[in-house]
C-alpha cells in the first residue's frame, strides 16, 4: 500500500461471526490497521471457538469485545456508543445464523444489538457452506439485508471447510478492503452538485378507477438517487406511484402520476440541475379523452379508447440542455438491443444511456438487480455483469465522472 489511504482515521467496526472463515479476519483488520484506520472489533462468542481475542486485540490496539458485560469489572459496553462511533461496519465473516439474526432483528449478543444500533454504512460478507448459501432462507435474509441498505460482498465459488466446491466461500481480505476504500473514495465527489432523477411507472387515466401502466417497481430510480445523495449531490426524485419511500435529507421527492405532471416537474426542476438521470418508465400513450365517471360493463358496449402519445421527457431535456449539463437515459429493451439503445443515445441528445434487457433473467421490473452497459456519446461502451441495484447506481456515477 502507497501513499495515503482513504481510510486513515475512519473508525471502522468489525464483527466476526463463528465460522471458519475467521481465520482471514486477521488479514482483514491488518489491511484496515495499516491504511491507519480505527479498528474496533466486536466477536460473536462462537467467533472465540475459531480465532482467540488476543490476536485480535494485538494488532487492533484495543480490547475485543464479546459480551455486553466485562466478567471480571462488570463494565457495561455500549451497542449505541458503539453504533454513532462508527465509520463503517463490516461483518466478515457473517454466518448464515447472523445474517438471519440480523434479517430479523434478533438481539441476542452484542454483535447483532451494534449492528441494529448503527447509523453507518453496514458491509457483510458472507461465509457458508455453499447448500446452506442457496438455501431459500438464507437467500431471503440476504434479500432482506440488501433491501435494509446494507452492502452485500458477494461470496466466491471455490473449495468449501466441507471440501465440496460452490458459491459459499468468504471474498478475500484484499477484496473487502477494496470495497471500502471504493466506498469512501466516492463519499462527497459530487458536493455541490444538483441532480435531478425521475423513477417508477406513470398511470394514465382510462376513467376514475383504470389506468394505462406498466411493472416499473422505482427501484433502480431510488437506488440511484440515495447513491447520489451518498455522493454529496442535492437531489430531486420525481417519483411515480411506487411504493418506495426515501431517508437521506438531500433527496426531494416530487410525487406524480401521469407523464404530463412528470415532465412538468422534470422542466422546474433541470434547469437547476447538473445531472439529469432519466430512470422512470413513462408510459409511452394516454387516453385521449379520459372518462370522469367508471365506466360501465353492464351499461356499455366495450369501449374503444383513442390513445395520444405521451411527451418524451427524456428527448424534451436532451434539447433544452445547456452546456456542461449532463443527461442519461435508459432503455430496456427486449430485441435489437444494442442498436436500439444507440438510436435513442443519438436521437433524444443524450449524454449516456443505460441499456438492460428483458431477456436477462433478474433484470426486469420489480427485481433488487440489474444488468447493464452504459454507452456515452463520444462512443465508449461499459458493460457490468448481474449486480444489485445500489452496486450499478455506484457504476453508473463512477462512469459519468470518469472513475
Amino acid at each position: 500500500m502507497t501513499g495515503k489511504s482513504i481510510l486513515e482515521g475512519r473508525h471502522v467496526v468489525l464483527g466476526i461471526t463463528g465460522g471458519i472463515a475467521a481465520y482471514k479476519s486477521v488479514s482483514l483488520l491488518r489491511l484496515l490497521v495499516k491504511a491507519e484506520a480505527q479498528v474496533q472489533v466486536i466477536m460473536t462468542p462462537a467467533a472465540k471457538e475459531f480465532i482467540t481475542p488476543v490476536t485480535l486485540s494485538a494488532l487492533s490496539g484495543r480490547p475485543v469485545i464479546s459480551e455486553f458485560f466485562t466478567a471480571n469489572t462488570g463494565e457495561w459496553h455500549s451497542h449505541v456508543d458503539l453504533g454513532l462511533w462508527a465509520d463503517a461496519m463490516v461483518i466478515a465473516p457473517a454466518t448464515a445464523s447472523t445474517i438471519a439474526k440480523m434479517a430479523n432483528g434478533v438481539a441476542d449478543n452484542m454483535l447483532v444489538t451494534s449492528y441494529l444500533s448503527a447509523r453507518a454504512q453496514v458491509f457483510v460478507a458472507p461465509a457458508m457452506d455453499l447448500d446452506m448459501m442457496a438455501h431459500p432462507s438464507t437467500v431471503r435474509n440476504i434479500d432482506t439485508l440488501r433491501s435494509y441498505g446494507n452492502i452485500i460482498i458477494e461470496p466466491e465459488v471455490g473449495v468449501l471447510a466441507s471440501h465440496l466446491i460452490g458459491k459459499g466461500r468468504m471474498e478475500e481480505p484484499e477484496a473487502i478492503f477494496n470495497v471500502l476504500e471504493r466506498y469512501f473514495s466516492s463519499a462527497g465527489d459530487m458536493a455541490g452538485k444538483k441532480v435531478l432523477i425521475t423513477a417508477g411507472p406513470t398511470y394514465e387515466k382510462i376513467d376514475p378507477v383504470r389506468f394505462i401502466g406498466n411493472y416499473s417497481s422505482g427501484k433502480m430510480g431510488y437506488a440511484i438517487a440515495a447513491e447520489a445523495a451518498r455522493r454529496g449531490a442535492e437531489v430531486t426524485l420525481v417519483s411515480g406511484p411506487v411504493s418506495l419511500s426515501v431517508t437521506h435529507p438531500s433527496i426531494k421527492v416530487v410525487r406524480v402520476e401521469s407523464a404530463m405532471q412528470m415532465l412538468a416537474a422534470c422542466e422546474e426542476a433541470f434547469p437547476q440541475s447538473d445531472i439529469a438521470v432519466m430512470t422512470a418508465a413513462v408510459a409511452d400513450y394516454a387516453p385521449a379523452h379520459p372518462a370522469q365517471v367508471k365506466i360501465k360493463r353492464e351499461k356499455q358496449d366495450v369501449p374503444v379508447l383513442e390513445l395520444v402519445k405521451n411527451p418524451d421527457i427524456a428527448a424534451t431535456l436532451g434539447a433544452e440542455k445547456c452546456e456542461g449539463q449532463i443527461v442519461v437515459g435508459f432503455a430496456l429493451e427486449t430485441d435489437n438491443e444494442q442498436e436500439n439503445a444507440l438510436d435513442k443515445l443519438s436521437r433524444k441528445n443524450l449524454d449516456y444511456i443505460v441499456l438492460n434487457s428483458l431477456r436477462d433473467a433478474g433484470a426486469c421490473f420489480g427485481t433488487d438487480t440489474n444488468k447493464v452497459s452504459i454507452f456515452s456519446a463520444a462512443g465508449v461502451r461499459h458493460d457490468f455483469g448481474m449486480k444489485p441495484k445500489n452496486e450499478v447506481a455506484r457504476d453508473i456515477f463512477d462512469t459519468i465522472l470518469g472513475k
